[in-house]
């Protein structure tokens, strides 16, 4: 028997139905619900009369269209407050778990949910948001869905789709000093191609993945569906293990010690056969920043702008498009470019280990004039931990602003915006024109990277800047 990819023996233990060419119906172990699209599925169910099927899967938190203002209320962005209300009073209704504003727990789903143990190796986990293949970064089968499919889910527990063909990329080295996984993340996407993955779920295997420790994996997995995935995925091991170990919603006691023993059995076998192969070549990854309008127009921060005359001729005219959006002149360097705006947040970049990796740069400077410079932690629960440690007072002496945990200036969904014309340097996910706001130009990079260049007022390597040491080190993850 030719041995099963991790993708296929997760895939294989949830299906409900095997529906025939290619399709099934799957069991969701956990549904992810936020503000955006949680209102209105559970209103379509209240009026075709159906209960949710198992509320007890279910976990709410508001983080899109809810304000990042510090001392904010789920109706400080007016515009927002609808589905904020419907959350919350929807949500209680059914009988579903709702971490809101201010509680522990609260935060973008895909930053809260592996930090409360929610999701978990070998688990189905949905969203109606693309970037639910963060969740892979835990061994989790995560991947977005639309409003019908949420809808759906909330109603039946179970979710129709079409099973992906199965993809490897193969990082082998070690990250350089100075190189994040979100280098990584980009570097991927500059060398496979924002299209690489369309059809193919990913695992992420290799020598330089193994050392990543799991907060970077949920970085490096946040990325895949900018690839075009469906989902992303890391083998768990003992660092996945010790990083869940009394987490709240993980099993306790007796009961963590047996699901991590069959945690330990989640791998691809030896003989496993995938459908296409990519190796990386760690070596060769540098602090990366995007230059166009896509996540893999990206090049070394100490590189120059690309000329579209000798791109390959079917990306020339988008070449064209994105220099000219982002007023950038070709075979220029990137390094230099002057900075309006640095934001430090988004699924991708807003955990602990994120922000320490700012404030080890940012630490005894300040933020250059001109420059807004915000952090915004991704949870409630990563707010009081950096809190606690003296980040915020790092920050705030640098100038920075120092918000509230939501999504925020990723997506611009709750009025936080750069202005038209303004150049942002952000560690999102996304540079895709108006991502940030009307005609706001975004350039994508590591927290590192962007606070090098909330420092210096312009896009900066970040291994030129003299390192500035903390009062005492710091490790670990999120406390809960």
């Amino acid at each position: 028997m030719m041995g099963r990819t991790l993708f296929d023996k997760i895939w294989d233990a949830h299906v409900v139905s095997d529906l025939g060419e290619g399709w099934a119906l799957l069991h969701v172990d956990r549904h992810l619900v936020h503000d955006l699209n949680g209102a209105p599925a559970l209103a379509e169910l209240e009026a075709r009369d159906l209960p949710v099927c198992n509320p007890e899967l279910v976990f709410a938190t508001p983080d899109h269209v809810v304000s990042s203002q510090p001392g904010r209320t789920g109706n400080t962005y007016a515009e927002g407050s609808r589905l904020y209300n419907g959350l919350r009073d929807r949500t209680k209704q059914n009988q579903i778990r709702l971490f809101d504003i201010g509680q522990p727990g609260q935060g973008i789903v895909h930053v809260m949910a592996p930090e409360l143990g929610v999701v978990l190796p070998g688990l189905t986990v949905i969203c109606g948001d693309s970037h639910t293949c963060t969740n892979g970064g835990l061994g989790a089968l995560a991947f977005g869905v639309g409003s019908s499919e949420v809808a759906h889910v909330l109603a039946t527990q179970t979710l129709r789709q079409q099973k992906p063909k199965r993809m490897r990329v193969c990082c082998e080295g070690a990250l350089a000093v100075g190189v994040s996984a979100k280098d990584l993340a980009l570097h991927i996407l500059k060398t496979l191609g924002a299209t690489a993955g369309v059809g193919y779920a990913i695992e992420y295997t290799g020598s330089a993945v193994r050392e990543l420790d799991i907060e970077a994996r949920l970085t490096l997995c946040n990325l895949s569906v900018e690839l075009g995935a469906r989902c992303g995925i890391v083998a768990p091991d003992d660092k996945t293990i010790a990083w869940l170990r009394g987490r709240p919603f993980a099993p306790q006691g007796e009961a963590f010690e047996v699901a991590a023993a069959q945690w330990r059995l989640l791998a691809s076998d030896e003989d496993a056969v995938f459908d296409r192969e990519e190796i990386i070549d760690v070596a060769e990854v540098a602090p990366t920043i995007t230059w166009g309008l896509s996540p893999d127009q990206s090049i070394a921060v100490d590189g120059v702008i690309p000329d579209p005359h000798c791109a390959p001729e079917h990306l020339r005219k988008s070449y064209a498009l994105a220099l000219e959006y982002m007023g950038l002149t070709p075979n220029a360097p990137i390094a230099g470019t002057p900075v309006d705006w640095v934001f430090i947040g988004s699924c991708a970049n807003s955990r602990l280990s994120d922000l320490r990796a700012a404030a080890d740069v940012v630490r005894g400077r300040r933020v250059a004039p001109g420059v807004t410079a915000w952090v915004v932690p991704g949870s409630e629960l990563t707010r009081r931990a950096g809190e606690a440690e003296g980040l915020r007072e790092v920050f705030e002496a640098a100038g920075f602003q120092w918000r509230e945990p939501g999504c925020s200036m990723c997506v611009a969904a709750n009025g936080e915006q750069v202005p038209p014309g303004r150049r942002s340097v952000s560690t999102s996910n996304r540079n895709f024109i108006g991502r940030q706001g009307p005609n706001a130009r975004t350039h994508l990079a590591s927290p590192a990277t962007a606070a090098a260049a909330a420092i210096a007022g312009h896009i900066v390597d970040v291994r030129t800047m003299k390192h500035v040491p903390a009062q005492e080190p710091q490790v670990g993850s999120t406390t809960v």
